[in-house]
């Protein structure tokens, strides 16, 4: 790791009014001032072009024994600049996964220092610009004039310079599980009643314009823009309101059961506040700028965190083929009284130990790392929409479930189990069970844990997103950590970066993902994971579950892809976390095309971006991690999209038999799913490959070198 820190400091102290801020390559340029009245503001430029016009900072408290209009309410106005320091920092870390294996933090930083007349509250705020954006937070040092204090609202503005063409899903204080809408910000209103898709178990909207972050925007002159937050700790979710008459966002906390936006002690920071900007498309997925903002690991010895592959007793229930409950006798459970020994099974109950052992089976047969397993422990007959605190227990399987030989069979085939933990939104009752959860697994070999958050939060008032909530999902990274268990949080709050500190969180979902394929009404649209990887994927990967093979599914819905366009999601969805979906059965049938699940990597060296446009194509090409093999995706909206790419990124003077699964010239997301070609061709350095995808569609390719000449024989090149 190279490392370069210089810092500069400034005490001007009442003298200070505006400062400027380069980014390492000079590209950006940020401007600070205090506006008259004594409003911190901020203006970003880059290349030249106006970005984010003069916007304003700070915030509005709940002040005890104040009323409304006092001015004690108030900490955005009244300021005056005491002091600035300056720094330019260089290093290059290695993550524990990743899709590169150097990561660069280069930045130039800017701290003001600031006073507020008649109160001499102090708050800095703390810029720094990197080469592809900018970041702040505030910063609450110790002090007399501000100890304790909470928040109404976070001031923070966004002033946009246009009417800019927006991918945004409707501001909601417990999901995210939206297709997205593409409009113009001023029609953000109009469209908002449709966005708003009812019917998720949990959901909580607050503005007719309000929006969830990661915010992907382009403006007319094609500058791409990002609004998002990172290192989101102790602190409520941000959200963006629309001030569609000036095109202004404002910041928008996610309030507890009180209707407080914050509760804060100094000393303390907030979360980042991030602009990523770029004229070209794939430099917005390329950024690392949400990770570089926090801190490096806390996790020592991480040795045990190991990305995976899996497959699962999961889309059975999803499609209503089998169900997470043991029995239909009971209307209603109570854990500790409800006597299992002696209830009739249902007979759909998936989790049992010959099904289990079959996916066991599977796994091993075709490599991979683990099974999920969801609905081995009681209480699913009972377990939802009841606001019911003691739902389970984590730790006492059904009895068709044996924990002990299960666990036994799967080491015995190199496989291991990956734990679910349901806690149905009842987040006390999970912490009461947590460290007896996680002895369980320690105890039978389970080193990884898929945890849902499914239906409204308790305590009652609660919601996914409050501070409140979020210290929950805080706490259970951390706990999990210290059992050196791997963490993929489903339902909880869209990560923003966390897992640099915190490694062991290897998969998130918070996004709408593969399941809603299943769920009949609205399913994914088209273009869905076209979207994703500039919005969702920002903050960190998602459990995204591809590889569905069978797009007709067994309740009548049906999935919105080509199988080509399913391989291409295990290259252009990132995550250290992969599963194979779909029922065994499914990729026997398709054997041929089910290699590339086997084949591809779910741990990189390096990423390339080739070509991208939100909501309409993404194609990238990674290197596999400790590997020469490389793998491309290509994923397409809802038009055809025809690709056109140079293999530049081969070594030169090597060949390389790349296989191209691609969709068959009479593939449909609709209609014809299952049609699809593969072919091998030699390549090299210079080869350059054109390949038409459907819409709903895409392509995937392995590429690998070439050990032996005999191994080309009969193939043509590319």
């Amino acid at each position: 790791m190279k490392k370069f820190f210089l810092i500069v400091a400034l005490f001007l102290v009442g003298l200070v009014t505006a400062q400027k801020l380069q980014s390492p390559d000079g590209k950006f340029v940020m401007n600070f001032s205090v506006q008259s009245g004594g409003y911190p503001s901020y203006q970003l430029n880059y290349k030249g072009k106006e970005i984010i016009k003069p916007s304003r900072l700070g915030f509005e408290l709940t002040t005890k024994d104040a009323q409304a209009n006092d001015p004690r309410n108030f900490l955005n106005n009244n300021f005056e600049v005491v002091g600035s320091k300056t720094a330019t920092f260089d290093e290059t870390w290695q993550p524990v996964w990743g899709e590169e294996k150097n990561i660069r933090n280069h930045y130039n930083e800017i701290l003001i220092s600031l006073k507020q007349k008649g109160t001499d509250r102090l708050v800095d705020i703390r810029f720094r610009l990197f080469d592809d954006g900018l970041g702040f937070r505030y910063e609450f040092p110790q002090q007399n004039n501000l100890v304790y204090f909470t928040i109404k609202e976070e001031k923070t503005q966004f002033a946009m310079t246009g009417d800019h063409t927006a991918y945004w899903i409707p501001g909601d204080y417990d999901t995210q599980e939206y297709n997205y809408t593409t409009s113009k910000l001023s029609e953000i209103r109009g469209l908002m009643t449709k966005s708003y898709e009812k019917g998720n178990v949990s959901q909580t909207s607050f503005s007719p314009t309000g929006v969830q972050t990661s915010l992907m925007m382009k403006t007319k002159d094609g500058v791409y823009i990002n609004l998002h937050e990172a290192a989101l700790i102790d602190y409520s979710c941000m959200h963006l309101n629309l001030d569609d008459k000036n095109m202004v966002f404002e910041s928008w906390l996610t309030p507890d059961s009180h209707g407080d936006k914050g509760k804060m002690q100094a000393p303390r920071h907030t979360p980042w506040r991030t602009i990523i900007v770029s004229d070209d498309a794939r430099n917005i997925l390329a950024s690392k700028m949400t990770y570089n903002l926090n801190d490096p690991s806390k996790i020592t010895d991480t040795s045990w965190i190991k990305p995976t592959k899996y497959v699962g007793v999961w889309w059975e229930m999803i499609s209503g083929k089998s169900s997470w409950a043991y029995t239909d006798e009971f209307p209603s459970v109570q854990l500790g009284l409800t006597d299992y020994a002696k209830a009739k099974p249902n007979g759909k109950h998936g989790a049992n130990n010959a099904n289990v052992r079959r996916y066991i089976d599977f796994a091993a047969k075709n490599g991979f790392d683990a099974v999920l397993v969801e609905g081995w422990n009681i209480g699913w007959e009972d377990w939802f929409g009841n606001d019911k605190d003691y739902v389970f227990d984590f730790v006492t399987p059904y009895p068709d479930f044996d924990i002990v030989a299960l666990n036994a069979y799967a080491h015995s085939k190199g496989v291991k189990l990956i734990m679910h933990h349901e806690t149905s939104g009842s987040i006390r009752n999970y912490e009461r069970h947590m460290d007896a959860a996680y002895k369980l697994m320690n105890k039978y070999g389970y080193d990884a844990v898929k945890s849902g958050y499914v239906g409204n939060i308790l305590p009652v008032g609660e919601t996914h997103y409050s501070q409140w909530t979020n210290n929950h999902y805080q706490y259970a990274i951390e706990k999990a950590a210290d059992y050196k268990i791997m963490v993929n949080a489903h339902e909880a709050v869209r990560p923003t970066g966390i897992a640099r500190t915190y490694p062991n969180l290897i998969g998130n979902e918070a996004a709408r993902g593969t399941e809603y394929q299943a769920f009949g009404g609205e399913r994914n649209n088209p273009n869905h994971v076209t979207i994703l990887p500039f919005t969702r994927l920002i903050g960190g990967p998602m459990d995204y579950t591809p590889g569905i093979f069978q797009m007709d599914v067994t309740n009548g819905s049906h999935v919105n892809a080509t199988i080509a366009n399913q391989l291409a999601l295990y290259v252009t969805m990132y995550s250290p976390l992969q599963m194979a979906a779909d029922f065994p059965e499914n990729y026997e049938k398709f054997a041929d095309a089910f290699q590339f699940i086997k084949d591809v990597a779910v741990d990189w060296d390096e990423s390339k971006y080739l070509e991208a446009e939100p909501g309409q194509y993404i194609t990238v090409a990674r290197k596999a991690k400790g590997s020469d093999k490389w793998f491309v995706g290509n994923v397409a909206g809802y038009t055809p999209f025809t690709s056109k790419i140079s293999l530049d990124f081969l070594d030169a003077g090597k060949q390389y038999i790349a296989t191209i699964y691609s969709d068959a010239k009479d593939a449909d997301y609709l209609k014809n799913t299952q049609a699809y070609n593969i072919r091998k061709v030699v390549v090299t350095k210079k080869s350059k490959l054109t390949q038409v995808s459907v819409a709903g569609g895409g392509y995937a390719v392995s590429i690998v070198p070439v050990k032996d000449k005999s191994e080309t024989a009969g193939l043509k090149s590319l």
